[in-house]
């Protein structure tokens, strides 16, 4: 039995080429890009080349580029760095309710610290309102960060008009678009956006490597102490051969971005068209119209998250869900639970089915077979 992927927005495969690109990285550039000898002015100079690709693909200059170990450290430099910078300026932070841990948890921390946050509703087609952020803005306010993409639903957040309506406020808009990154054309100066995260692995190349864009003007404190890398904001030796490799699988995904989301949004009209014709009971969270094409979540009413991927996983077929599942417990999905409210039946019985690299129209059909059968059988 062939074992199907369907969580890429977990993690992905590595692209072709990115690990062969890697090695001789590994094998041939030695140096500390620090260093002053031939060995490190040879790091640096591919060092330099990769921010330079990736500042590029953004729209921003390589000067903005910090690289970090991936989107969860870009999410904690932007909220504490900015916080810890700007506290001359005010102490007022907004976020919303359904923004990924790294930005929640990141959040919690600093209303422990004195920060005032407000934490933005989503509605039913969870999306954030203009209004509601407009409401809530006072002078105090320091920054604003909302997700590009949500990573559960795949809803795509009125990222440019945020970006418009701050761009004559202090507060710096910081987005995380790592759901974003290689599917939805961005450029940070013509959308306002001040800072914004992306990381390696979700488009196909390293694990442990993302970066933070950081408009030249944001005042940002460092979260770690050390070197003097990355312009004094992040110490540390830097991952070349991963920079390397985040860069060629950069290119990847934005020379192939329109033919992939063609594609994937074709493997979504496969797994609804088969639960119709299998007659299953489901619904789609979120406003079909309004997400990403590599993400899809679907509500199996009559079933739970647990029973659903213990026997999907059984059958070969990966995918997951926003709720957390301990031994005989379930925690509702914090963004389901935004949109439909924390007692809705959604909120645990709703699975993120998303697409990438290991996926064909046949593997998509076969999981969508498999998964069918399943939902018949648990709902029998």
């Amino acid at each position: 039995m062939e074992a199907i992927y369907l969580d890429h927005a977990a993690t992905s495969p590595m692209a072709k080429g990115v690990v062969e690109a890697m090695i001789p990285v590994y094998e041939g550039i030695i140096g500390n890009a620090s260093s002053v000898h031939s060995f490190g002015r040879k790091a640096r100079q591919q060092l330099d080349a990769s921010r330079q690709a990736l500042a590029a693909s953004i729209g921003a200059n390589e000067k903005e580029l910090i690289f970090t170990s991936g989107g969860t450290e870009a999410d904690n430099m932007a909220l504490v760095g900015v916080a810890e910078a700007s506290q001359d300026k005010g102490n007022h932070i907004i976020t919303s309710v359904q923004e990924h841990h790294a930005t929640l948890h990141t959040a919690e921390k600093l209303e422990k610290q004195g920060f005032r946050v407000t934490y933005l509703p989503v509605n039913e087609k969870g999306l954030v309102s203009i209004q509601d952020l407009e409401e809530v803005l006072t002078d105090d306010t320091i920054l604003v960060s909302i997700m590009y993409v949500n990573n559960e639903t795949g809803v795509i957040q009125p990222v440019a008009e945020i970006g418009e309506l701050l761009k004559n406020h202090q507060a710096y808009f910081h987005t995380d678009a790592v759901q974003a990154y290689g599917l939805i054309d961005i450029n940070v100066h013509e959308q306002n956006i001040d800072l914004l995260t992306a990381t390696a692995h979700k488009i196909g190349g390293p694990k442990g490597i993302g970066f933070l864009y950081a408009n030249e003007k944001v005042s940002m404190s460092p979260i770690q102490f050390g070197g003097e890398q990355e312009r004094k904001r992040r110490p540390g030796t830097e991952n070349i051969p991963a920079a390397v490799g985040f860069e060629l699988a950069s290119n990847i995904v934005l020379e192939t971005k329109a033919a992939r989301n063609q594609q994937y949004q074709k493997y979504k009209q496969i797994l609804t068209d088969t639960f119709t014709e299998a007659g299953i009971d489901f619904a789609i969270n979120g406003e079909p119209g309004k997400t990403v094409s590599t993400i899809i979540n679907i509500s199996f009413p009559g079933t739970n998250v647990e029973a659903l991927l213990a026997n999907f996983d059984l059958s070969g077929v990966a995918a997951s869900s926003g709720s957390a599942c301990t031994a005989g417990s379930i925690e509702p999905s914090h963004v389901l639970s935004a949109m439909y409210g924390p007692d809705n039946p959604v909120t645990t019985n709703s699975i993120r089915f998303s697409f990438g690299l290991a996926n064909t129209e046949d593997n998509v059909k076969e999981a969508a077979d498999r998964i069918a059968s399943i939902v018949k059988r648990l709902t029998s």
